[in-house]
């Protein structure tokens, strides 16, 4: 039987019982102190006061911050999840919820964790295709180890905001292939690169490694992300060590993480590999977890892309085996990315060096201007939907930044 809520929340709304995504909030009648509630519907329920009213409270609900929570491992992300839907259908709960209630108008929405480390995949065929052809015409797109392993890097955890926060344009050594030597100054090349990120719950020690297998003992839940990047920095520093200043200045999430067990219904097959992958990276008898994620990017107001998540050469599973298959450790808090997501078709890449070309094809909007990288004043916006139960869908809510000088 399907649940349903007792509370007034349409049958189309992308928070329905079905998802109950995690964030932090602040609310006026408790300005200084945050609080861990669920989305559901258009309000916040202070999942802390509802335990207490509801005769079990708890520590874990009632912390600032979800790291504790995804600390305490998977049998707890089951036994919280089903006694907060059980307070959300049945309406014996109805005295101990209705009071817990805010408005999302009312409340403030914080990072909701703790970020420990923070990694950057590269895990999109059509992305990292698109970027070869740019950068090395004339020669095949893909580097040799693409197909073989899930490539990343590791970022800035201290720069990771949440959705809304201004993102400063950031300066840096520039230098164009035609120019005598560097300059510094601001980016003049800012873009944008829509994400999914994976936030890992259960730590593991050092020396260990996560197979396919055990991905969801690990991973708490899912967000969207916008990995920000001065591509004309990072053009001249990334020889040889990889990206550096050039993304580390800022990485905005959103505030909901939607857990693993509400995209049940989005899991799909990857799309096929033409390359076998070595034992620990091979998925083919696992169950699969390619998700169908539905996303959007809009540039002050008017989509410009419209990138299919499904479409990623590597899963967020093979992308923890790979992470951890040295014997590196993890952390609760670790936030790791898909990057960036692209499809095959022009208005499904997710950066605006793919969607413009290199700048060759500018991005026209409604109000006659045109963009090939990000000016300031700027506003971005990522949203996203997955498959829920019974033809629902699932929301991810937003991760929005403006550009300030």
């Amino acid at each position: 039987m399907t649940a349903t809520t007792w509370l007034a929340v349409p049958a189309e709304s992308p928070f329905g019982i079905h998802n109950l995504p995690y964030g932090v909030f602040t609310a006026p009648d408790r300005p200084g102190r945050r609080r861990i509630g669920v989305r559901i519907g258009e309000q916040v329920l202070d999942l802390g006061a509802t335990a207490r009213a509801a005769g079990a409270p708890s520590v874990l609900l009632d912390a600032d911050s979800l790291n504790p929570l995804m600390a305490a491992g998977r049998s707890t992300w089951t036994t919280v999840r089903a006694a907060i839907t059980e307070w959300l259908t049945d309406e014996a709960y109805r005295p101990a919820v209705t009071p817990n209630l805010v408005d999302l108008a009312d409340a403030e929405l914080h990072l909701p964790f703790e970020v420990a480390d923070y990694v950057d995949f590269y895990a999109s065929e059509h992305h990292a295709t698109n970027l070869g052809k740019l950068f090395r015409p004339g020669t095949e797109p893909l580097t040799p180890n693409w197909k073989h392993l899930p490539i990343g890097y590791h970022g800035r955890a201290g720069t990771v905001v949440v959705s809304g926060t201004p993102v400063v344009r950031p300066h840096g050594q520039r230098k164009a292939p035609t120019d005598p030597a560097p300059t510094f100054g601001p980016s003049r090349r800012l873009d944008i690169e829509a994400e999914v990120g994976f936030v890992v719950g259960t730590p593991t020690e050092l020396g260990s490694r996560v197979a396919l297998a055990d991905f969801a003992d690990h991973v708490f839940g899912v967000l969207l992300l916008n990995d920000w990047s001065a591509r004309d920095i990072q053009a001249w520093e990334y020889v040889p060590l990889g990206p550096f200043l050039g993304k580390s200045f800022a990485t905005s999430v959103s505030p909901w993480v939607v857990p693993l067990a509400a995209l049940e219904h989005a899991r799909v097959t990857p799309p096929a590999r033409d390359v076998e992958p070595l034992e620990y990276l091979d998925d083919r008898a696992a169950e699969p977890w390619g998700l169908d994620l539905a996303m959007e990017v809009e540039l002050n107001g008017h989509p410009v892309s419209r990138p299919p998540f499904a479409a990623m050469y590597w899963t967020a599973a093979q992308q923890l085996a790979h992470l951890t298959v040295n014997g590196a450790s993890l952390r609760t808090g670790d936030l790791y990315a898909s990057g960036t997501v692209s499809g095959p078709e022009p208005d499904s890449r997710g950066a605006l060096i793919e969607l413009t070309w290199n700048g060759e094809n500018p991005v026209k909007l409604p109000d006659g201007t045109t963009r090939t990288f990000l000016e300031d004043g700027d506003e971005v916006t990522v949203t996203a939907t997955a498959p829920g139960p019974d033809g629902t869908r699932i929301g991810f809510g937003e991760v929005y930044g403006r550009i300030v000088p």
